[in-house]
């Protein structure tokens, strides 16, 4: 079964953007969102939630937050899913035709997506406000420049375990990421024919995801038992190999350099603290216990300069991953920081 399938991810709905001007001057040729629609509009469009995924995700990884006596409940809220580009559904390296395909994609920013939604969430269901964007990661990232971008438009911004300017630490990371895909010979500049050639980057890349991913406790400890693992060699071929596996490089190489060219500030001339004045929505900021990505004291030095906003920290073993809810809590206390900023008043 194709990993970028509807088999294996649900079925998309699709916004055809046309030739789509980038805010690198470059135009991607009929360009297109993939997304996802849980419940009903309804008729003043008052009840819109969106909710855009996390690097190397597609919606159907949001869909676990969403049920009935749950906060994002559909029977409640129209929730949009929109797929970022080069997630392998919205145009991507890996199904975008010559002459821009695989390793001729043009780079892409988070603002390049964020335009492409707003289009989408005006355009074809006429939203002039979101009760809610929230997003993990590089969906924080998303989440950030549409509080920045379209303040007007958000009421309430949840960013969870995600930063509004890329770090240099973070920077870093990401590039050594790519490097270890693009270190397989077989990647060949991104023009390989088949994403399994790739499969000793791919090996590689999930070994760092391996080191950084989680915390230093979580290996001491060994919570990989608690999941049916074996040993730290079982927990890490099962597990983080087994993730990435299937997953076009490519696609996750342009979604890295998205994610380490992440910066509100490019709105203000460089200026953080005043991008993030620019916030009128009433924000949560979460981080996650022992994010080695996005480290607690990153977030809320962000926090800080945003009107109207709070911090909190969800405590998890998982560390950036306790938004793949795998432990004891992580579902209860992700739940309860979206449950209690949909009750505040914005």
């Amino acid at each position: 079964m194709t990993y970028y399938s509807e088999e294996t991810h649900g079925p998309h709905e699709i916004f055809e953007l046309g030739d789509y001007e980038l805010e690198s001057g470059a135009t991607l040729p009929s360009a297109r969102l993939a997304y996802k629609v849980h419940g009903t509009l309804n008729e003043d469009r008052s009840n819109a939630i969106l909710f855009p995924h996390m690097w190397s995700g597609t919606p159907k990884a949001m869909e676990m937050f969403l049920g009935e006596d749950r906060p994002l409940d559909p029977s409640r809220y129209f929730i949009i899913l929109p797929g970022q580009f080069a997630n392998g559904f919205s145009s991507s390296p890996s199904n975008t035709p010559p002459p821009l395909d695989g390793g001729n994609f043009p780079n892409v920013t988070i603002g390049d997506d964020v335009r492409a939604q707003h289009r989408l969430v005006t355009e074809r269901y006429g939203i002039e406000r979101l009760e809610l964007v929230l997003g993990w990661s590089m969906g924080a990232e998303q989440t950030y420049e549409w509080a920045v971008r379209y303040p007007d438009m958000v009421k309430r911004a949840l960013p969870f375990a995600g930063t509004a300017k890329t770090t240099p630490h973070d920077y870093l990371w990401v590039r050594a990421h790519e490097n270890a895909l693009k270190s397989d010979p077989a990647w060949d500049g991104g023009h390989y024919r088949d994403q399994a050639d790739v499969r000793d980057g791919l090996r590689r890349h999930a070994e760092l995801w391996s080191v950084m991913g989680l915390c230093p406790n979580f290996y001491k400890v060994e919570a990989w038992r608690g999941l049916g693992f074996t040993s730290l060699d079982d927990f890490v071929t099962r597990f983080w190999e087994a993730y990435f596996a299937p997953m076009d490089p490519n696609n996750l190489i342009w979604m890295g350099w998205k994610w380490r060219h992440g910066d509100v500030s490019l709105h203000t001339g460089g200026d953080l603290a005043a991008a993030l004045e620019r916030i009128t929505a009433r924000t949560l900021v979460v981080a996650f216990s022992g994010d080695m990505f996005f480290p607690p004291e990153d977030l809320m030095a962000e926090q800080r300069l945003i009107r109207n906003s709070q911090f909190r920290i969800v405590d998890s073993l998982w560390a950036h991953f306790a938004m793949f809810c795998l432990g004891q809590t992580d579902r209860e206390q992700i739940d309860a920081c979206i449950r209690d900023l949909l009750k505040e008043p914005a």
